[in-house]
């Protein structure tokens, strides 16, 4: 049976929706992610294409608010932005959660190259962080 993670952040747009993509695809073995944040939003699009550029699709996600688990268990809860860390309840779903933090790409400013560029740092440090993080517990 794989365990099951949620990923939160504040609108469930870009870190949240790039580690579920991330973990699901590459850890989708032992792992089932799921993402929301503390106030629903939409996915965003260059999140969607930085992560095409590495052969994971998240164009079908959409953002969820945390309410939408309300009843749910999950053996991981990884809180991805220092807001969620402190607005998420200390609890959820009976899991203690765990805080990974990361910049928000979605604050970042200049040309459409240079925002793509920020959203792929985040993106693979995600994939470093986060895939390491279970490699070493899960």
């Amino acid at each position: 049976m794989k365990k099951r993670v949620l990923f939160l952040c504040t609108a469930n747009s870009s870190r949240s929706q790039m580690a579920e993509g991330i973990v699901n695809h590459f850890l989708g073995d032992r792992l089932e992610a799921f993402s929301a944040g503390t106030q629903a939003s939409f996915v965003n699009p260059t999140a969607i294409k930085a992560m095409k550029e590495i052969g994971v699709n998240i164009s079908h996600h959409r953002s969820k608010h945390l309410s939408e688990f309300d009843g749910q268990t999950f053996h991981f809860v990884i809180t991805l932005c220092g807001d969620a860390n402190e607005t998420c309840p200390l609890y959820i779903g009976g899991t203690k959660k765990t805080h990974i933090g990361f910049d928000d790409p979605a604050k970042a400013t200049g040309s459409p190259e240079d925002i793509l560029w920020e959203f792929r740092r985040v993106r693979d440090e995600i994939i470093d962080k986060i895939t390491n993080y279970f490699l070493n517990i899960a």
